[in-house]
């Protein structure tokens, strides 16, 4: 897939995912906040292009990974724009591998902080975890993907390249 046929599907898909990406809602009943998460899984479900959504984001990864930093920058600008699929697309959260840990990297170097850096971050650290307690090294891949990724400093809290780089070793403690 070139990137203008994975721009195409990623819109599509941002406006499949908008309805349910920009629902209201309801946080007052007694089990709300409980049933949250499976509420929006099974909204998301009943979408049917869960399958759709993660080939055309590999693509956009491989393409993000192998590519210069105008496409990179490409690849970065349809997730800014097309904030429902960035919400809700995603790889396979089961994984154990470090080519697996390396796709997830990309695919948050290629988010370049969401809407929210502090959410991107989290994620890095339990992905980085998640990584170590597998046995993978996972300073190489990070110095990896901290190389393609954005040196901008989006949110005041450090550019998506240096946040990556800050969790290349496990902290203290």
């Amino acid at each position: 897939m070139d990137l203008i046929e994975i721009e195409r599907e990623i819109a599509r898909l941002d406006a499949v995912y908008h309805p349910v990406a920009t629902a209201l809602v309801d946080v007052t009943g007694r089990d709300a906040l409980e049933n949250l998460g499976a509420g929006i899984a099974a909204d998301l479900a009943r979408l049917n292009v869960a399958d759709q959504a993660e080939t055309v984001l590999r693509a956009a990864i491989d393409l993000y990974a192998t590519g210069d930093e105008p496409v990179r920058a490409a690849v970065r600008q349809l997730f800014n724009w097309h904030t429902s699929f960035r919400w809700a697309a995603h790889l396979p959260r089961d994984w154990d591998t470090a080519e697996e840990f390396r796709a997830h990297l990309v695919h948050l170097s290629a988010r370049d902080q969401g809407s929210d850096p502090r959410d991107e971050i989290l994620a890095l650290q339990h992905l980085c975890h998640r990584a170590r307690q597998a046995g993978i090294d996972v300073d190489p891949i990070l110095e990896q993907v901290a190389a393609i990724s954005s040196d901008v400093d989006r949110y005041g809290m450090g550019s998506t390249r240096g946040i990556l780089l800050r969790y290349s070793k496990p902290p203290a403690g």
